[in-house]
C-alpha cells in the first residue's frame, strides 16, 4: 500500500494541522472538526498525520489492538498473543452505516455453522488507540449520533443484544469534516468535538499552484517526493512525541486559568467544558513549543479552534464565529504583544 501524502507537504491550513497535532499530543483534547470546502485536504490530513505518527505495540489477534494479554477483553479468542508493531490505526465511519457495523454484532456465521455465540467487532473496536474519521459528519443519522455520544463520553462500548453481553476499550481522537452548507451538526455531538476549525480553498495564484504541484509529484514521482519530505516529517514526529513527554510536567498558572476562565464567560460558553479544552489545547501547544510553562500566547493560539464552536448563537450578530472569538480575545486578553 502507498503511503498516504506526508503531513508536512500539506500547503497552508496552518490552523487545521494545528489543531490535529495538538489531538496527537494530547489525545483527551477530544479530537477535531472540520468544515470548510471540499477538495481542502481535509482527508488527506488526518490519514497523513495517522502515518506521521510512531507505530503501537499491540496483542497480535486482539481484535481492539490491546497493548498486553491481559488487557484484551475475554471474549476475544485469541490465536496469537505476540506483542506486534501496527500503523496507528485510521478507521473511516461511512454514512448510511448500520449500527451492529459500529459496535459490533453476533457472528451470524460461527452461529449458524456450530451454534456458538460469538461477537463479530465493529468499526469502534478497530479504532480503539487510533482514529475515527467522519467525512460529512453533519449527515450522519441521529442514532449514530446518539450512539457515538455514549461512547466517546465513557471510552467503552457495551453491547447487550441477541443475548451477548460484551464490553471493551473504545478510546479514540475523533476526527469529523463536512460542509456547514450541507446541514448543521447537532449542538450534543458538536461539543464533544475538542477543537473545530474552518478551512477554504486558497485565494491566491501561487499557493494553488505549489498545491497542484506537490500533489502532481506524489502521484507521478513518489519516491522522490517522499525522499525530500520523509525528513521533515521526521523531524514533526520527534517533535510530537517530545511534547507528550513534556506535557506531563507542563505548569499551568492561576492567571491562565483565569484567562480561560474570563474568555468563556465573555463568549457566553454554555459550561465547563470549554475552560477545561482551551486549557488542555494550550498547555499541548507550549509542550509542542518546549516551553517550560503555559502562558497567555499559548491561550490566544488556541483560542479561536477551541471556543468557535461553542459559542451561543446571536441571529442579531452578522459577524461569523472566528471574528466574534477573535474580537473577545482582544477584549480579555489585551492585544498580542
Amino acid at each position: 500500500m502507498r503511503q498516504p501524502f506526508p503531513f508536512s507537504a500539506i500547503v497552508g491550513q496552518e490552523e487545521m494541522k494545528q489543531a490535529m497535532i495538538l489531538t496527537a499530543i494530547d489525545p483527551g483534547i477530544g479530537g477535531v472538526l472540520v468544515f470548510g470546502d471540499r477538495g481542502t485536504g481535509k482527508s488527506t490530513a488526518v490519514r497523513a498525520l495517522a502515518a506521521l505518527l510512531p507505530p503501537i505495540q499491540a496483542v497480535e489477534s486482539c481484535p481492539v489492538n490491546s497493548p498486553s494479554r491481559d488487557q484484551c477483553p475475554e471474549w476475544a479468542h485469541l490465536t496469537s498473543a505476540a506483542i506486534v508493531t501496527r500503523p496507528t490505526p485510521v478507521v473511516d465511519l461511512p454514512l448510511g452505516v448500520t449500527e451492529d457495523r459500529v459496535v459490533g454484532a453476533l457472528d451470524i456465521e460461527k452461529a449458524l455453522s456450530s451454534g456458538i455465540k460469538a461477537f463479530e467487532p465493529g468499526l469502534l473496536a478497530r479504532a480503539n488507540r487510533g482514529y475515527l474519521y467522519i467525512d460529512e459528519v453533519n449527515l450522519l443519522e441521529d442514532h449514530i449520533v446518539d450512539l457515538l455520544l455514549d461512547v466517546a463520553q465513557s471510552g467503552e462500548n457495551v453491547v447487550e443484544r441477541e443475548g451477548l453481553s460484551i464490553r471493551h476499550p473504545a478510546r479514540f481522537v475523533l476526527v469529523g469534516s463536512g460542509n456547514p452548507e450541507e446541514g448543521e451538526l447537532r449542538p450534543q455531538l458538536l461539543d464533544r468535538f475538542g477543537l473545530s476549525v474552518e478551512v477554504v480553498s486558497p485565494k491566491d495564484v501561487d499557493t494553488r499552484i505549489e498545491v497542484i504541484r506537490r500533489r502532481d509529484t506524489y502521484e507521478t514521482d513518489f519516491e522522490t517526493f517522499m525522499e525530500k519530505w520523509r525528513p521533515a516529517d521526521a523531524e514533526l514526529r520527534d517533535r510530537i512525541l517530545a511534547a507528550r513527554a513534556h506535557l506531563k510536567t507542563m505548569e499551568s498558572s492561576d492567571d491562565v486559568l483565569r484567562d480561560c476562565a474570563e474568555l468563556c464567560l465573555a463568549l457566553g460558553s454554555d459550561g465547563l467544558r470549554g475552560e477545561l479544552t482551551l486549557l488542555k489545547a494550550a498547555r499541548a501547544l507550549a509542550a509542542f513549543e518546549g516551553a517550560d510553562k503555559v502562558n497567555r500566547e499559548h491561550v490566544r493560539k488556541v483560542a479561536p479552534s477551541a471556543l468557535r464552536h461553542r459559542l451561543r448563537r446571536d441571529p442579531l450578530d452578522e459577524a461569523g464565529s472566528t471574528t466574534r472569538v477573535a474580537r473577545v480575545v482582544d477584549e480579555v486578553l489585551g492585544e498580542p504583544a
